[in-house]
């Protein structure tokens, strides 16, 4: 499709905008641009056409199969945006006084109070603005934690194989060391690994669980206890809370603190990269570190305040108010059984799909699994050179959006399916048909897969070369 600016024809305009209803003020000089402005010109219908085109281009949930359940595509009931939307909340601004807008300060203590009680946790905060913020946050907590203790030279953070990237990322920007350590043959922590890694150095473990393979640990509380007796913190990666949210806590199974995907857990939506909130929660023992913005009742008003030990300020203001605001939504209307409804679900779902998968597909990792499961194409691979982007290509053809591919990591030519809690018996049985199609396919007519997608608006590129030279501004020197 064209671009906006190839669209552009010299001579139309618009005349959509209001007339000002402020004093106009002229710039100086000395601040106006010395080329005109590139803008393009378009009539109203073309603008329309333009977008609705672009939205057409792109895959979403509404369009089919979206198998990232937990981590970016869970449906997003749109009671959600109206409430976002609603003026009492969408109008104010972060400076105003506090006493102007308590009921907006109750959307925190509030949200805070039910996050409390389904993670286990003490004390909340909504600031960090995504989960890998959220980890970098929980991490200087846990770094200022030893620090006033006395133990600097704590600065060992374990994190284990099967890991999310942003997990070593995170522990390097706050200047502590990552130590890996290996994953038993079930994907889960290699117990004699951990013990042989904690000593006096150790500031504390970044665990995901279920991790992700979608395995829950059955050694999670002895997990802890290692790390703990060691004298070391325990952090919980919250991606996959979508699989034990209202049915386990992570603040029972040993975890000091937690980052949540309130964007990804809590249905607000997070696809194109954005807004999300990475909301941090913390026991008794890292309250005083939180960052400042934190709001308590005093009195009879809501007031923010500073906590003693306070890590400082991670993000201007105060979080992404609007997207806690749709998780609170999300939790009031779905209630405490909804809630544990949601994960059940989504176990359900996943087991479901991978029963019906394993006659043919390598399960690395047993025959259950939480809200999502791992598959492993290596020996399609070997038999047919079929690859795992190839058949991720393919269901592109099928109106389906592909799973994760190679990840984790510990599994060769992987696949990482999360059907989420929302999607039918009917629609999961559809996929199951076309993996299966996919995998009959691949050992009939091998060379195929190489081209595909070829029925999806762009067809197989070279994603090497896009990735590293990419055309991000338009070129108008070529008008």
């Amino acid at each position: 499709m064209k671009l906006i600016f190839e669209r552009s024809v010299d001579g139309y305009y618009n005349e959509m905008i209001s007339k000002c209803d402020v004093p106009v003020v002229e710039l100086p000089e000395t601040m106006k641009r010395e080329k005109e402005l590139h803008l393009p010109s378009l009539p109203q219908p073309e603008i329309s056409r333009h977008y609705t085109e672009l939205a057409n281009a792109t895959f979403g949930i509404n369009d089919g199969f979206y198998p990232l359940g937990s981590c970016t595509m869970k449906y997003n009931p749109k009671i959600n945006d109206e409430m976002a939307a609603f003026p009492a909340f969408a109008n104010i601004h972060p400076l105003q006084p506090e006493r102007t807008v308590q009921g907006s300060l109750e959307v925190f203590t509030m949200t805070e109070r039910l996050l409390k009680e389904i993670t286990g946790m003490h004390a909340i905060t909504f600031q960090p603005a995504a989960g890998a913020h959220g980890e970098f946050t929980s991490l200087l907590m846990i770094k200022a934690y030893h620090e006033k203790n006395g133990q600097p030279q704590r600065n060992k953070i374990i994190v284990p194989d099967s890991a999310h990237g942003t997990n070593p990322a995170s522990v390097a920007m706050t200047g502590m060391i990552t130590v890996n350590i290996p994953s038993d043959e079930y994907g889960c922590v290699d117990i004699e690994a951990l013990k042989e890694a904690v000593g006096e150095d150790t500031a504390g473990l970044m665990l995901t669980n279920p991790n992700t393979a979608g395995i829950f640990d059955k050694n999670i509380l002895e997990i802890t206890k290692i790390v703990h007796d060691a004298g070391g913190l325990n952090y919980y990666d919250g991606a996959n809370l979508n699989a034990i949210m209202g049915v386990a806590r992570p603040g029972d199974m040993g975890f000091d603190i937690i980052h949540l995907n309130l964007h990804k857990t809590f249905s607000t939506p997070h696809g194109g990269g954005g807004p999300g909130s990475g909301a941090v929660g913390c026991k008794e023992i890292l309250k005083s570190f939180l960052p400042n913005f934190y709001p308590v009742q005093q009195g009879e008003q809501i007031v923010f305040t500073e906590p003693a030990d306070s890590i400082g300020q991670v993000k201007g203001f105060y979080g992404q108010f609007s997207v806690f605001l749709r998780a609170l939504t999300y939790i009031l209307f779905l209630g405490s059984e909804g809630i544990s409804s949601a994960s059940k679900g989504a176990v359900l779902n996943a087991n479901y799909m991978l029963h019906e998968l394993k006659d043919i597909f390598e399960v690395p990792y047993g025959d259950t699994c939480m809200h999502e499961f791992v598959i492993s194409l290596d020996r399609l691979k070997k038999e047919t050179g079929v690859t795992a982007l190839d058949v991720a290509k393919g269901i592109l053809d099928h109106k389906m959006y592909p799973p994760t591919m190679y990840f984790p990591l510990t599994v060769p030519e992987a696949l990482m399916v999360e059907p989420p809690e929302t999607e039918s018996k009917e629609r999961i049985d559809d996929a199951i048909s076309v993996y299966r199609k996919l995998y009959e396919a691949a050992h009939e007519n091998p060379e195929d897969f190489h081209n595909y997608p070829l029925h999806a608006q762009i067809h197989r590129v070279d994603e090497v070369r896009a990735a590293r030279h990419p055309i991000v501004r338009y070129d108008f020197s070529k008008e």
